[in-house]
């Protein structure tokens, strides 16, 4: 799609139904004037982004999703289902901390200590592991900042664990050579926190409010003293119409939610305003359909506008920032980057792209490491070397224990996904898409995309048969995504005569094998590769590079 078509687009971004009634306007206020030919916080001035290279070379990053809901290490969205009547973990919360009355989700966050939260350690592994970026969350919807924040007293520096997060795991990050990003979830605390303003509805405590609806004056020789829970259970206001589990429109501020007023939406303003300023992210993630509170507010706009120019500041006119959003419009692709929560496209996609997607839970769940229930490293690889395939990255969220540790059966597999890309990550890296993305029998039952994405899994299981395609430069690297049985792989799509790779087929070498390189013939049925004995040690998906 060319420029003048993207713009002619843009009026579709947002459905007439949809446009701002509480747009909290656009005095907004960039650390300094933003220069001639920079961005503006509109659709149509954004869409002059361009993915910078760093982001297309990466590939494969790791994030942890960690924050407060991991501290009863009970899966996720706790925070908000701890206060839903005869819910699993409304169960266990009252088995372990007692009823949301009396114990509700601020005094969860009193419990956090993070006392064995190592970033050094674990960035050092990371890096090892082969990741290029990594990203901290900021916040979740349970609306604890996880940095110094002047504009939200409930961060993480001043309750709970009384550290700066972000910024710990800034200089951890970058001290790696890793890019870094953060996450930001918070914008929907106003309708995701609304079940804390609630009762039971049955038994000995039915009609007893929640502390959803405590107010500041009621901390007096409590622990929160000088705290107003309102600023973090997202203030008391009417509820909407329906419930948010209903649908996506829903989440995106329609049938029937209340949407959040302006004092609400400019405090998210100047808190991720802050967060930008503070620690100068090279991404940032928001858990939103398009940008944060879009579409009845612009503060996403100004947020994306003012990120883009500093990064222009920075690098000497150079935009080195990305900025990712869920379940984006074809025009809103080209202003941002398009990211897919568990799930992959089915195709190549004009423009760069990210899955995201976790070992587990996003929040981490005992229950998952007791079963053992994690994604294999095999997974993790075989979604990788699809999804590079497609023109996109690979976000791998490890879940952090609520003590600042990841476990041993996920270092296990974080280990095997790096020494996959010790011996084959010439394949991944710096790659870009090649004419056609693979063949095999995967590829005919890939799932449609649901809602922000979730198909991951619904196809077909990976085998031998199929084949995913990369290319640098002038060397194509087929991998395959199972070892064949009969010591031979076949690679239909370069069919002597192929019009995607007419020129002759020179060298065949299989990455992680310490041999020479293999033997094979071209026919009329594919190139016939012969493979040697045993499978490179590494395992899990076999490139092979072709010059």
């Amino acid at each position: 799609m060319n420029r003048r078509n993207v713009l002619k687009n843009l009026a579709l971004a947002a459905p007439a139904a949809w446009l701002p009634s509480v747009v909290a306007g656009q005095n907004w206020s960039p650390l300094a004037p933003p220069p001639a030919g920079s961005f503006q916080p509109t659709w149509e001035s954004l869409s002059g982004y361009q993915v910078p290279e760093w982001f297309r070379d990466a590939k494969f990053g790791l994030w942890a999703h960690w924050g407060p809901q991991c501290q009863p290490e009970h899966g996720d969205w706790y925070a908000r289902n701890m206060y839903r009547e005869g819910s699993d973990q409304y169960k266990f919360h009252v088995e372990k901390y007692g009823h949301p009355s009396k114990f509700g989700f601020k005094d969860v966050i009193n419990t956090w200590r993070a006392e064995n939260w190592n970033p050094d350690e674990l960035l050092a592994f990371y890096k090892q592991a082969g990741a290029k970026y990594f990203v901290a969350l900021a916040n979740h919807h349970d609306n604890l900042d996880l940095y110094q924040s002047q504009h939200q007293p409930w961060n993480a520096t001043r309750v709970g664990p009384k550290k700066d997060l972000v910024g710990g795991w800034a200089r951890a990050a970058r001290k790696q050579g890793l890019r870094f990003g953060v996450s930001v979830h918070a914008a929907h605390a106003w309708s995701w926190y609304e079940p804390a303003q609630g009762t039971d509805k049955t038994g000995p405590l039915a009609g007893v409010p929640y502390d959803g609806r405590l107010t500041a004056a009621q901390g007096r020789g409590q622990w929160w003293q000088g705290y107003d829970p309102q600023a973090l259970y997202a203030q008391s206001h009417a509820r909407g119409a329906k419930n948010i589990d209903n649908g996506l429109a829903q989440w995106n501020w329609g049938e029937g939610m209340v949407p959040p007023d302006k004092e609400y939406c400019e405090k998210f303003y100047r808190r991720t305003a802050e967060l930008i300023d503070r620690y100068e992210p090279d991404l940032v993630y928001y858990d939103d359909t398009a940008l944060p509170l879009w579409p009845v507010s612009d503060v996403g706009l100004r947020l994306t506008a003012e990120q883009y120019n500093a990064s222009m500041r920075r690098h000497g006119g150079r935009n080195e920032a990305v900025v990712t959003g869920k379940v984006l419009t074809e025009p809103q692709r080209h202003c941002m980057v398009w990211d897919i929560e568990r799930g992959q496209s089915a195709h190549i996609e004009p423009l760069p792209w990210q899955t995201c997607t976790c070992l587990g839970d996003w929040h981490y769940d005992r229950r998952i490491y007791d079963r053992h229930g994690y994604k294999s490293a095999q997974t993790v690889v075989h979604t990788l070397v699809d999804v590079v395939s497609k023109n996109g990255n690979l976000l791998l969220s490890v879940p952090v224990r609520g003590n600042g540790t990841i476990d041993e059966q996920e270092r296990a597999i974080v280990q095997s996904i790096g020494t996959w890309l010790a011996a084959n990550g010439e394949s991944i890296y710096g790659t870009r898409p090649w004419q056609v993305l693979g063949e095999g029998p995967a590829l005919a039952s890939s799932a449609e995309l649901s809602a922000q994405g979730f198909n991951e899994g619904k196809g077909k299981p990976f085998g031998a048969q199929d084949i995913r395609f990369a290319v640098k430069g002038n060397v194509l690297y087929a991998t395959a995504l199972g070892w064949p049985t009969d010591g031979q792989l076949l690679i239909a799509t370069l069919a002597a005569g192929s019009p995607q790779r007419p020129q002759p087929v020179r060298r065949v070498e299989l990455l992680g094998h310490a041999g020479p390189p293999l033997t094979f013939e071209r026919t009329a049925q594919g190139l016939r590769v012969q493979l040697p004995a045993q499978a490179p040690a590494a395992g899990l998906a076999y490139a092979f590079r072709i010059t």
